[in-house]
């Protein structure tokens, strides 16, 4: 994927990846499996990750699935140094109250910067503990945490141009309320969860009149077998000069 200039100055494109059942949820409701993708789908995520620059995910959703958030293995190392990219994304945790967990496996896989991401209202003592462990931990100038000025703050001191985001539901909402979201690609899986407390793609406050409500146009969208891919671009496009990723490549199991 080539470079592509920012949506602002300020701030890199931001793309959300998510893989959901057909009544929309990403996990069960007592949050027990996460992960029903086919291999297919798994190399995609790897595709997309290998076309950004930083990964942004919440401290919940990291903790419950063991996450190291990886680049893929050696194929996409290799990608990635092509395209003139670290051969790791930058891995920026949210964690507004700093409660992620010193003991969460992220820890254990040292391959590439880890920063956090807090509110300036998180207790001294967690923030404290935390620097031990993060190589950077950014403080949000206000509270709830300001997201568009952790997004500033990775492009102007670490040249982040594409963030790509894993979720979990309530981290996605609060960038849709604060319209920093510019693509959105689903995979739509042919599972049903229901219950009324599984998360979906997008949780948190959301909206309550349709007005407020972020509006996508679809601009791809390919069946390969059970699954549907789907990427869908803000509206109106202020993106004219993104290129769609390649779509899902040749069914592979995902490296580890």
């Amino acid at each position: 994927m080539s470079a592509i200039p920012p949506p602002a100055p300020d701030r890199p494109i931001v793309r959300v990846n998510m893989a959901m059942t057909a009544d929309g949820k990403i996990a069960t409701s007592t949050r027990s499996v996460h992960t029903f993708g086919s291999p297919r789908d798994g190399r995609h995520l790897y595709q997309l990750r290998a076309g950004a620059d930083a990964i942004l995910c919440g401290a919940r959703t990291v903790e419950e699935t063991g996450a190291s958030l990886g680049n893929g293995g050696d194929a996409f190392t290799r990608k990635r140094v092509r395209d003139g990219r670290a051969s790791h994304l930058l891995r920026v945790i949210v964690s507004g109250s700093a409660s992620f967990s010193p003991r969460a496996a992220l820890w254990n896989h040292r391959f590439s910067p880890i920063h956090l991401w807090v509110a300036p209202t998180a207790p001294t003592n967690r923030v404290a503990r935390l620097r031990t462990l993060a190589d950077d931990v950014w403080t949000s100038p206000v509270a709830p945490l300001d997201l568009r000025a952790g997004l500033e703050h990775l492009a102007a001191a670490h040249g982040i141009r594409t963030v790509i985001v894993e979720g979990g539901g309530g981290l996605n909402d609060a960038l849709f309320r604060a319209d920093l979201i510019d693509e959105v690609h689903l995979t739509l899986c042919p599972w049903i969860f229901g219950g009324r407390t599984a998360p979906t793609i997008s949780d948190g406050i959301g909206v309550q009149h349709l007005a407020d409500a972020r509006s996508f146009h679809l601009v791809r969208t390919r069946r390969i077998d059970e699954e549907i891919f789907l990427l869908y671009r803000r509206t109106p496009g202020e993106l004219p000069a993104l290129t769609p990723p390649s779509p899902p490549g040749p069914r592979r199991r995902p490296a580890a």
